[in-house]
């Protein structure tokens, strides 16, 4: 049954209400207790949260890209250039992406927002970028020199001239 609520205090005193007299006043379907009198008596033992923040971090492993990236959550985060792992170990915290390289922790990224966008750090895929320069310049051609760029209605004007001749 769906509740509507004035504001957060009465939001506040409805769920009192119902733990009260629904929730914790209930037989347990698995310790057959009723669920107050469960806690009261486990309340003694029970200890304080730490003091600090928690952070839950989730660890997986993730293959490293042709682009040396790895895919968290939609996402993709650099690695740094010289690393030789294919598969590499990620920590996800709600704030950081933190990737490891047999056990050694290589790079720490903020976590991205949404999908589909990337986080390369500065001095990563220079090896890339190095490659592709090479690969660019290809044997045969000076560097520098281009093909030059004619509208169309020049060709035209050329072949109607060649046209003309024969």
């Amino acid at each position: 049954m769906a509740r509507a609520f004035a504001d957060l205090a009465d939001m506040n005193g409805q769920l009192r209400q119902w733990l009260d007299t629904v929730a914790n006043a209930r037989m347990h379907g698995t310790t057959g207790r009723v669920v107050a009198e469960h806690f009261s008596q486990e309340q003694a033992a029970l200890q304080a949260l730490p003091g600090g923040r928690f952070d839950a971090v989730l660890r997986v492993e993730r293959r490293v890209s042709n682009d040396t990236c790895v895919s968290v959550g939609g996402n993709y985060y650099s690695v740094p250039d010289g690393t030789r792992s294919r598969v590499l170990e990620v920590e996800t915290t709600p704030c950081q992406v933190r990737i490891h390289e047999q056990g050694q922790l290589i790079v720490t990224h903020a976590l991205l927002q949404g999908r589909k966008r990337r986080s390369v750090l500065p001095g990563h895929r220079q090896l890339q970028r190095a490659a592709r320069q090479r690969q660019a310049h290809v044997p045969g051609v000076t560097p520098g020199l281009s093909v030059a760029t004619r509208p169309l209605d020049v060709y035209e004007l050329v072949a109607r001239h060649l046209g003309a001749q024969r």
